[in-house]
């Protein structure tokens, strides 16, 4: 299954049905007076969240949803059938727009939660309805509303508590894979995470969170370069994150200016993500080169007054530190991480 998070639809609700102009002719009842029905509402096109989907991939290759207009109203004042409404699913954390403005429509952020996208059309009101007394044979009725239309985008932002972000090969699969159930491609080389990860992190007997893995940043992110521009929208959400650093690269980087880099490319991106809360961690402890320059590394974080914590997923040293201190961090009130899933869901996305 191909992870798609954007999806561009076409709604059209249900016009509403026409009025009917009618008059009463049975025997023995002279004169019966007009006796047109209403007509029906057009449908709704509603757009659902549910648990069960992960992607927008269904609404690529069905584009255009237009639900069925009202029934005409008929004599003896029977009103129309109201047309049924169509339900578009889509996966928890889809946000919608106008296509055209790009203004929210609405973020559904919850199981089962609805927005209608397209409202369906009032019916028409018969000529029974016009009847007064100064004006007794009504020969007019209404037309149906028409039902709304328009273009809509849908984003798909991932619910994760914990966002890992980085450079390129700094393994941040590699300890998504460590901490969770989920499974990314790992390997030596940079890009392997072609799309965003889900893991459910169980830590103690009750305490779970959601960490999401985007695949890694590069200087003019926020431009496009890179992939991880693509995927920045899935840890907007995210409480904290976590900025993992690679130490051991030879020749050696400076950590504090891959640190700075990438959080410049964060505040490009939106000025809310460079002020969330982030937890900045070096990984690879267990390789020599790791150890050898941890200390200078801790201290010119410390000048700052930003603690860097150290781990290797390889050995988990460090590791249970790490998700203590994530943990603290993460506001109480968020609902329970793992509730709706499994612990080994979501896994690899693969594309």
């Amino acid at each position: 299954m191909k992870f798609i998070d954007e999806a561009k639809i076409y709604v059209k609700a249900g016009d509403g049905g026409r009025g009917c102009v009618s008059f009463r002719r049975e025997k023995f009842v002279p004169r019966g007076g007009p006796d047109g029905g209403d007509g029906g509402h057009g449908g709704n096109v509603v757009i659902r969240a549910s648990l069960a989907r992960r992607t927008l991939l269904d609404l690529k290759y069905r584009q255009h949803y237009v639900a069925k207009h009202g029934g005409h109203g008929e004599g003896a004042k029977r009103t129309g059938r109201d047309s049924a409404d169509v339900e578009i699913v889509v996966p928890v954390g889809t946000m919608v727009r106008d296509a055209e403005t790009g203004e929210p429509l609405s973020d559904l952020t919850a199981d089962g939660a609805v927005f209608i996208a397209a409202r369906g059309g009032m019916g028409g009101r018969g000529n029974a309805r016009f009847a007064t007394a100064t004006r007794q044979v009504p020969r007019f009725a209404q037309p149906g509303i028409p039902g709304e239309e328009r273009w809509v985008t849908l984003e798909l932002k991932l619910l994760a508590d914990v966002g890992v972000i980085g450079l390129p090969n700094v393994g941040k699969s590699t300890f998504v894979s460590r901490v969770s159930a989920a499974r990314p491609k790992i390997a030596d080389y940079p890009f392997t995470t072609l799309v965003p990860h889900l893991g459910v992190v169980q830590y103690g007997a009750q305490e779970s969170f959601v960490i999401a893995d985007i695949p890694g940043l590069i200087e003019g992110a926020h431009e496009g370069h890179g992939m991880g521009m693509q995927f920045l929208r899935h840890v907007e959400r995210s409480a904290v994150l976590l900025h993992l650093l690679d130490i051991s690269q030879e020749p050696p980087r400076s950590a504090w200016q891959d640190f700075t880099l990438i959080n410049r490319e964060l505040e490009l991106f939106s000025p809310a993500m460079g002020k969330k809360r982030q937890v900045v961690a070096a990984g690879k402890l267990d390789l020599p080169a790791t150890r050898g320059r941890l200390k200078k590394v801790i201290d010119t974080f410390a000048q700052n007054d930003i603690k860097l914590f150290a781990f290797s997923a390889a050995t988990g040293e460090g590791v249970p530190e790490l998700l203590r201190e994530l943990i603290s961090l993460i506001p109480p009130k968020r609902p329970p991480a793992a509730e709706g899933t499994g612990a080994n869901q979501p896994e690899e996305i693969a594309p």
